[in-house]
């Protein structure tokens, strides 16, 4: 509702913004616009009116990313766009077409007839990206599963079509009228794409279809499992309303930076001056390990807080949250999908915002550790100062798809970015020619190929550094045979990924002369 005229809101059936709840009071709060500005005030509500977390006590002047609460019912305040801007989103809620769905169209799909006249199944949000300088690109958001499909413009107008009233033979001409002689392959590509996820109505997916649905018992149990904590998305809404919100403005940031850049120095010179061992806590290596675990659990924990408490910074609410197991392996997740709602900068705050909690937590630990007396408190900390770093590390590795990739994506503009740029590399290395090089690609395989060089190389010089240490508390020869699967597993993808094409280079003259 655009906010160019005084409002009255209540229960109240003559109110200007009517909410019908019974926590709201019938003439609940008022919206003033003077020459002031724009100010809210409480118009004596049984429950009080509040704003950010904190009651109302008088007038207060509104501006963008506010929070208003009356009752059970929450208001949020927004910047006024233009609607041909990337900043409008169109919405429609899930189940608005059981209010607006025509007896005809209700009738053709009971007949088993529906799809002759394809129509969008309610609960889905369509935006334009703010791309510029290239084509224009969509994003549909399915509210059900948070699911994601990304749209070129022609694409996006024919989805708005996708009402229930055309059918299949208007449809095809709409997509020739706007597409050419390609509009009707690209609108089947379309309703193809939005069936297989459930997005058209009277088209149901099934849900236990997949790759997983069947087979071996290893692949059942190696299937991807999460399970979603209803819970957590409140939690992180109200950790950010309840001081969150503080780490966002300028004071804070500057601590955050003052800790982490402060904690770097004084972790280097823990290093330096041997005042920790890696996966020891005091002389036990069992015990190290456990505390290292923890605290990359609490780390982790930490990790995914801060991808939702900047999403919350943005208008972004966190929809969804949980565990997952992905190869037997657990994982905690927020759910920030709707960062594609928002620009390239602020998707790549919104990415950034994990390594840069493990930075600083990291730092944060790493002067705690610097400042406390010999000790196993002291080693503990190191253990968690250790782990913040190498969680950075991790989530910055440009070969694999976590931050520092979905960054670098939005950087270059190039989706698909790791598989194309791996194909290209391939391509150089095996000696095959391909399509017109793209220096972007080629700059990514060489820049993760150093990357993981030089992981490698901060692995081998942090364990020789402590080596002396870990000889004097178990054998030399376990010593060495840790040490180097350790190295083996972190040079693996390395060496695979150079291999693979030099093999093929040196392979194919040889087939060539004597036959597969």
């Amino acid at each position: 509702m655009p906010l160019n005229r005084a409002l009255m809101i209540g229960r109240a059936p003559s109110s200007d913004l009517r909410l019908q709840d019974p926590s709201v009071s019938r003439i609940h709060a008022q919206i003033i616009i003077d020459e002031q500005g724009i100010t809210l005030q409480d118009a004596g509500s049984s429950y009080g009116t509040f704003v950010n977390g904190r009651q109302l006590a008088g007038a207060l002047e509104l501006s963008a990313g506010m929070r208003i609460e009356l009752g059970d019912c929450a208001l949020e305040v927004a910047e006024r766009v233009d609607r041909t801007v990337a900043a409008h989103t169109m919405s429609v809620p899930a189940g608005i077409s059981l209010i607006v769905e025509q007896p005809s169209v209700r009738r053709a799909r009971l007949r088993g007839q529906g799809t002759r006249k394809p129509r969008l199944r309610s609960g889905w949000s369509l935006k334009r990206l703010d791309e510029p300088g290239e084509a224009e690109a969509y994003v549909l958001k399915d509210h059900r599963s948070a699911a994601f499909v990304r749209l070129a413009a022609p694409e996006a107008e024919l989805v708005q079509l996708l009402d229930g009233d055309r059918d299949l033979v208007e449809l095809i001409g709409e997509a020739t009228a706007r597409c050419g002689a390609d509009g009707p392959a690209r609108l089947a590509r379309l309703l193809a794409e939005l069936a297989d996820r459930g997005l058209l109505a009277g088209v149901e997916t099934d849900p236990a279809g997949g790759p997983f649905s069947s087979g071996s018992w290893a692949t059942r149990l190696l299937r991807p499992r999460q399970r979603e904590l209803p819970r957590v998305p409140g939690a992180i809404a109200a950790v950010y309303r309840r001081g969150g919100w503080t780490l966002f403005t300028q004071p804070g940031r500057a601590v955050l930076a003052a800790v982490a850049g402060l904690g770097l120095v004084a972790f280097v010179a823990l290093v330096v001056g041997r005042y920790g061992t890696p996966f020891v806590v005091a002389r036990r290596v069992g015990l190290g390990a456990l505390v290292f675990v923890l605290g990359r659990c609490l780390l982790v924990v930490c990790h995914e807080l801060a991808h939702g408490l900047i999403a919350e910074s943005f208008g972004r609410p966190v929809s969804r949250a949980g565990i997952k197991v992905a190869l037997v392996f657990p994982y905690v997740f927020v759910d920030t999908t709707d960062a594609w709602f928002e620009s390239r900068r602020r998707r790549m705050e919104i990415s950034l915002a994990g390594p840069a909690s493990d930075v600083v937590l990291g730092g944060a630990f790493a002067l705690a550790c610097w400042l406390a007396a010999p000790g196993g408190a002291r080693d503990v900390l190191f253990q968690v100062a250790f782990g913040g770093y190498v969680g950075a590390l991790f989530n910055l590795n440009p070969l694999m798809e976590r931050d520092g990739y979905h960054v670098l994506v939005d950087l270059l503009r190039v989706p698909g970015l790791r598989r194309r740029a791996s194909r290209r590399l391939y391509g150089v290395l095996s000696g095959r020619r391909g399509d017109a090089p793209d220096r972007r690609l080629l700059a990514y395989a060489i820049a993760s190929l150093v990357w993981s060089a030089l992981t490698v190389a901060f692995a081998v010089a942090l364990s020789l550094r402590y080596y002396h240490r870990l000889a004097s508390l178990a054998p030399p020869a376990l010593v060495w045979t840790v040490l180097s699967a350790f190295y083996l597993v972190l040079a693996l993808p390395l060496a695979v990924q150079l291999l693979r094409p030099l093999w093929s280079r040196v392979s194919r003259p040889a087939l060539g002369r004597f036959g597969p």
